[in-house]
């Protein structure tokens, strides 16, 4: 029987998991590449063959890398008649992004983008000044 002590370890060792199966997805150039298309395209995603298409991608390869991000929780798909729809899933970026940045700064406080820069403005600033 798991103390509460343990399942909370166990939990934290499945957000690093997750963390690091997902940023390992990201870091090979073909799949980032895809990533970031289906990013730009938003929420509607975009199906295989155009994605095939843009990044001049034979099927294979594509099918290889998509499952990749798939398993990894990064994208989704979809079936819309005969084709596979491909779409950036954001709740699970936010999710990495907030793991990522938990405890920003050793505030405790998970950092916004629009946090980090005004402090660093706020640092250069003084810096200025001084």
């Amino acid at each position: 029987m798991l103390t509460k002590a343990q399942d909370f370890d166990i939990s934290g060792l499945m957000e690093l998991l997750k963390a690091v199966g997902a940023l390992g997805a990201l870091a090979q150039e073909t799949r980032l590449r895809i990533f970031r298309a289906l990013v730009q395209r938003g929420p509607d995603g975009l199906p295989a063959g155009r994605i095939a298409t843009l990044l001049d991608l034979p099927g294979p390869t594509l099918s290889f890398h998509l499952a990749k991000l798939e398993r990894a929780g990064l994208v989704s798909c979809r079936r819309d008649g005969r084709s596979l729809i491909y779409a950036t899933d954001f709740i699970a970026i936010e999710g990495l992004v907030a793991y990522l940045t938990e405890n920003c700064c050793g505030r405790g406080l998970a950092c916004s983008p629009g946090a980090r820069r005004s402090t660093r403005t706020s640092s250069r600033s003084r810096a200025a000044r001084g």
